[in-house]
């Protein structure tokens, strides 16, 4: 069964003197549509200082209801401020990362991750969620951050969420996470804050 993972721009933060983009993505299968992270959907004082512009997913810019389960890479507030939008529809998180972001302060923005109706499926470890989809714990931006692979035509996807916030963190990898990478040899990793999927340099 082939797959097939489509970037969508949900919004720009300033990071420094730089804006970067917000990206989530869209992973269609035979057996389902899997939405990984949700972006942002409103402002919050808490990230004023970020200045977020936001393009927000709504049903002319994505069938939400075709969206048959959700994944947050991790549970900061610019990966999971769309959750709301899936009411009913399984999120599916790592156990530590939902612990984290539920009892550290100053981790995320708490309303967003306890909005009414999200309905968590906590997941410890690694998980098949349909044949040739996987979800891989992948510690280093958070202590519960996880990846998703996805087989592909083309090979195997990885979608890092902010595992690595640009490519040059895979080009010299520092995190367990990052290194995991690496060792599935992808074909290509899309991030979170990046236009372009970062691919593997010629051996």
């Amino acid at each position: 069964m082939t797959a097939t993972v489509t970037p969508i721009l949900v919004g720009t933060l300033l990071a420094g003197d730089e804006r970067m983009p917000m990206y989530v993505h869209l992973v269609d299968h035979p057996l389902g549509r899997v939405l990984v992270d949700t972006g942002l959907t409103e402002l919050h004082p808490a990230v004023a200082d970020m200045d977020p512009q936001l393009q927000p997913l709504s049903d002319e810019r994505l069938d939400l209801a075709s969206v048959t389960a959700v994944v947050n890479t991790h549970l900061h507030f610019d990966h999971c401020g769309g959750n709301h939008l899936f009411a009913g529809t399984p999120v599916h998180v790592q156990r530590r990362e939902l612990e984290d972001a539920r009892a550290l302060d100053d981790y995320t923005i708490r309303e967003w991750v306890e909005a009414p109706g999200v309905d968590y499926t906590e997941v410890d470890g690694e998980l098949e969620l349909l044949p040739g989809v996987r979800l891989l714990p992948a510690p280093g931006h958070t202590a519960g951050s996880q990846i998703v692979t996805v087989e592909t035509d083309r090979g195997l996807v990885v979608i890092a969420g902010d595992t690595a916030v640009w490519g040059g963190e895979l080009d010299e990898p520092t995190t367990e996470g990052q290194r995991l990478i690496l060792a599935l040899d992808p074909h290509e990793v899309w991030l979170s804050h990046a236009d372009e999927p970062w691919v593997p340099r010629p051996s």
